[in-house]
């Protein structure tokens, strides 16, 4: 569900951002992956620039913690941690639940491996390394298809049970915060099943990490204040911008969105 869009917003730090991804036009270098670095540490490799590659969030050494912000404006106060650039700041609700890498349910093993087979060199799906939360999925129309994914920066098995059962217990819970991005990529060939443009919506938690578990493991929404990168993403800003009215629909299933 989406609760509350405001208006895309310039946010960052222009010099020394504690959060950043890498550029594809970088100068001199030595590492062509596309990368989420942490203080200058790669963190997640994401999906490859080329377009057609598929869907990617691998955890790396160096995610290894997580993030709190002071201020009245939570968008100003966790936009000082990301790099300068666009922001289009999302309210969502979210229905969080846990997923293990290759186990029933994990998008890498299931739909990915449908629209691009196995990884030709491996013979085995794509393993991003890491639990994660899938959260909402909806058909874009016959030749798309939206999935969801809140990426915690350190693994539920880290966080402090005494935490989760506080929470477990609570009323309410606070919104958690993510930085977001849009990778959007078609293989250019049909390796799999199901043939269609994946649009990868994935959400690096910085703030929440008990929370969300909690509510994954109570069956209950939770809110996600989601910072979602204009600049970042592999899908275009005219993508980016559909975002709001796709978040707004119905749940879908992938099957619905097979040709």
């Amino acid at each position: 569900m989406l609760l509350n869009v405001e208006p895309v917003r310039v946010l960052g730090d222009a010099d020394h951002p504690r959060l950043r991804f890498s550029d594809e036009e970088e100068e001199d270098r030595s590492d062509p992956r596309r990368l989420l670095f942490v203080d200058d540490k790669p963190a997640f490799e994401l999906s490859f620039w080329c377009g057609t590659c598929q869907i990617l969030f691998e955890r790396q050494e160096g995610s290894t913690e997580t993030f709190s912000a002071e201020g009245d404006d939570p968008i100003e106060a966790f936009g000082a941690l990301l790099p300068r650039g666009d922001y289009q700041p999302l309210l969502l609700e979210v229905e969080p639940r846990l997923v293990q890498p290759s186990r029933p349910g994990d998008y890498f093993a299931e739909e990915q491996v449908e629209t691009w087979g196995l990884e030709s060199f491996w013979g085995l799906p794509v393993y991003p390394r890491t639990p994660y939360y899938r959260t909402f999925e909806t058909v874009i129309d016959d030749d798309a298809h939206l999935y969801e994914f809140v990426v915690p920066m350190v693994p539920p098995s880290w966080n402090e049970r005494a935490q989760v059962e506080k929470y477990l217990a609570a009323d309410d819970i606070a919104p958690l915060v993510a930085v977001s991005i849009l990778d959007v990529s078609l293989p250019a060939m049909d390796h799999g099943s199901d043939y269609y443009s994946h649009w990868a919506l994935t959400h690096f938690l910085l703030d929440g990490h008990h929370r969300l578990q909690a509510a994954a493991e109570s069956n209950r929404p939770v809110r996600l204040l989601s910072l979602l990168s204009v600049d970042h993403g592999l899908g275009a800003p005219s993508a980016v911008a559909r975002v709001p009215e796709l978040r707004a629909r119905p749940a879908g299933t992938r099957g619905s969105a097979s040709r």
